[in-house]
């Protein structure tokens, strides 16, 4: 312990002067990002006054001191503008994929992985983008599609591995959600909460998740309506921005109206890539980050969502979702199974998806269930490949790194105080399943904690420990090519924001200093800002 804090006061005395901004954020990252400090420790442990869940260390185990000096020397945010940091074109470690940009540029391989794996890669991705079809059919492996359902393929929601978007024009729905829930209403379902149980209580008659589609001769259950009223925003220099604020609601409801208590919260879906390494990024790395009392007074909380693993039976972190509301990416991608395209899968064997009890016709369907291939309708094999495709999506290289506008605006970022909730770098743990994504200096740009962003954000929806207002940070790696991949610019949960700079002057509670100092910079550095962002 002795020689990890002479090596912090080291750290301390090279940062600059006491007042830097630079040096402000390095002081916050030394309070709230190292684990081994016992007040750290302690604030990591709370968890709102819980103890933290067996198997979720509050320091990493992995690493010997010699790599932990290493780990704290690679992760401290930089104060240095004027050139690259080492390896930052990498932002994917050493899977990060060097292709040419193109409409692809989020459908590759981790570059790390063996000529074998490129090979179950492959599989895993001809999977995400079969088309299911309804039962009976003569496609036994593929049959089983809803009876009620939002798309047939995985890949139609992630459109070509990357984000979904709004219903407005010619598109459809079915890249975005609205998840259906409402808080507990008695003493049981509140302590069903509490032992984390469930997240939230779905619609009783709806379940959790709006389907518009149905197999023939069934009908969906409603379609999402979204209305906009723009409101005008007046920045430094007079440049007016027009955000459209949007409201939602269900036309058609097919089975009678929606529970009174129910809550409509739209989920546009996420890109794909670097999934995988985030599954491996040490739970205690994240828990250092969070500061649920806001102990050191900089307005920034951050919680940690402590979720049921599916996997283990008992309590784990959170780390995937709009919400943090999944622990794995089986247990998230077995649940978009259910949910989304009605197909049955050991984690979630629920051979009608989300039908409920008060939707009979339903559940009179056939389902696609083939004892021959198992008791459920995507047995363990495709579980395997589509877990395995989806933790290789290659994270794309950074562009334009020594560019000296995105210096300037990586330089706005850091000052603007951005890093407080997307951290910009994390090292992956030594022994991970896959050695490919074992000790890996990432960028993900995120915390992947909980953060109140005020009520202009706020859906009103509790996941677990997510409020209704609360909103897990997304990492900020790869949204410089939104346009490239997906042909459109639509950001947030649910793609309110049609630019980069209309996605940040939403932020409120928590984010509203960092917007505020946006909105008040001067044009040059927004603009360097977003070109930084651009890059990414």
């Amino acid at each position: 312990m002795r020689r990890r804090l002479d090596f912090l006061r080291r750290s301390l005395r090279a940062e600059g002067s006491p007042s830097s901004p630079s040096r402000k954020s390095s002081l916050a990252w030394l309070v709230r990002g190292l684990s081994f400090i016992p007040a750290v420790v302690a604030t990591a442990s709370a968890l709102a006054g819980d103890p933290l869940p067996a198997g979720l260390a509050a320091a990493r185990s992995d690493l010997t001191p010699k790599d932990l000096a290493r780990v704290i020397a690679v992760t401290r945010p930089t104060a240095d503008f004027s050139k690259p940091e080492p390896f930052e074109l990498m932002q994917g470690g050493a899977g990060t994929s060097r292709k040419d940009v193109s409409r692809d540029a989020f459908s590759q391989p981790s570059a790390n992985i063996t000529f074998e794996e490129e090979g179950t890669f492959r599989l895993g991705n001809a999977l995400f983008r079969k088309n299911w079809v309804s039962s009976p059919s003569s496609t036994q492996a593929s049959d089983g599609l809803g009876p009620l359902f939002n798309e047939r393929a995985c890949q139609n929601c992630h459109l070509k591995d990357g984000r979904g978007r709004p219903p407005e024009g010619g598109a459809g729905t079915t890249s975005m959600f609205l998840r259906l829930a409402r808080d507990a209403s008695s003493e049981e379902e509140r302590a069903e909460l509490a032992a984390r149980k469930l997240l939230n209580f779905p619609d009783p008659v709806y379940g959790s998740q709006l389907q518009g589609l149905a197999v023939p001769g069934l009908k969906g259950e409603g379609r999402m309506q979204v209305d906009y009223q723009e409101e005008k925003v007046t920045l430094a220099g007079g440049s007016v921005v027009s955000l459209r604020k949007p409201g939602y609601s269900v036309d058609g409801l097919g089975y009678g109206p929606l529970d009174p208590r129910t809550t409509l919260s739209p989920r546009l879906t996420p890109p794909m890539i670097g999934l995988g390494l985030i599954e491996q990024i040490a739970p205690a790395d994240i828990l250092a980050h969070a500061d649920p009392d806001d102990r050191d007074g900089d307005g920034i909380s951050g919680r940690p969502n402590i979720v049921g693993d599916g996997a283990s039976g008992g309590l784990t972190l959170g780390r995937f979702g709009w919400k943090a509301e999944t622990p794995s990416i089986r247990e998230q991608a077995a649940d978009a199974f259910a949910g989304d395209i009605g197909i049955s899968t050991p984690e979630a064997p629920k051979h009608w998806g989300d039908c409920t009890a008060a939707e009979k016709a339903c559940l009179a369907m056939p389902n696609g269930v083939q004892q021959r291939l198992g008791p459920v309708e995507a047995p363990p094999p495709v579980m395997d490949l589509v877990t395995f495709y989806s933790q290789n999506l290659a994270v794309p290289a950074r562009r334009d790194i020594d560019d000296r506008q995105v210096l300037a605006g990586k330089k706005q970022f850091y000052e603007m105080g951005c890093i407080s909730c997307h951290t910009p770098k994390f090292v992956t743990l030594r022994g991970t399943p896959n050695k490919a994504r074992a000790f890996q200096l990432i960028w993900p740009y995120s915390d992947f904690l909980l953060h109140d962003m005020g009520p202009g954000l706020a859906d009103g929806q509790a996941v677990g420990d997510a409020t209704g207002s609360e909103w897990r940070t997304p990492p900020l790696w790869g949204i410089g090519l939104t346009g490239t991949v997906n042909g459109n610019m639509f950001f947030l949960h649910d793609g309110r924001a049609r630019t980069l700079a209309e996605a940040i002057l939403w932020h409120g509670g928590e984010g509203q200093k960092a917007r505020n100092r946006f909105a008040a910079a001067d044009a040059a550095n927004r603009d360097a800002l977003v070109k930084f962002l651009e890059s990414l």
